[in-house]
């Protein structure tokens, strides 16, 4: 089954390619590759989750926000390679957490992202992945996540 095809079944409409908040393009294509810039949880021109993971956020809100995240790294994917169809392979996630102190189930925030993408590109979908907890992201998101793709 197409990619594509199976996100409208899912329900899923990308959003537009999130504007930079800073000095950088939202992704870079390099021969077969993709590689995107962290993308926050945007929706609509908003940042939807604010603050810090085990205090403001619980890990269950955190989780949808990665999921926001892997949603804005796809259509910076889709803008560069023309279709997700044109993806052959989810190489890697790397995923930073607003974290609170002693917070450490970052894994099971970024799983957000993972578990999502997995959905989508099924065994393609298997990627290498961090999971990092950090002190501060940009205008407190709650996360951040940025993916690599391997193109057809």
């Amino acid at each position: 089954m197409s990619f594509e095809k199976k996100i409208q079944e899912m329900g899923i409409t990308l959003p537009e390619p999130p504007k930079p908040v800073a000095a950088y393009v939202p992704g870079v294509k390099v021969e077969k590759y993709i590689y995107t810039a962290g993308q926050i949880p945007f929706e609509n021109g908003e940042l939807k989750y604010k603050g810090k993971v085990g205090k403001e956020v619980s890990v269950e809100e955190a989780y949808q926000a990665a999921k926001t995240c892997a949603l804005n790294c796809l259509s910076i994917v889709k803008s560069l390679a023309g279709s997700l169809d044109n993806v052959e392979k989810i190489v890697k996630v790397v995923g930073f957490v607003n974290s609170a102190d002693g917070f450490n189930q970052q894994p099971k925030v970024i799983n957000g992202a993972s578990e999502l993408l997995g959905e989508i590109f099924g065994e393609a979908g298997a990627h290498a992945r961090s999971a990092v907890g950090v002190n501060q992201l940009p205008m407190d998101a709650t996360c951040e996540v940025e993916i690599i793709v391997k193109l057809k």
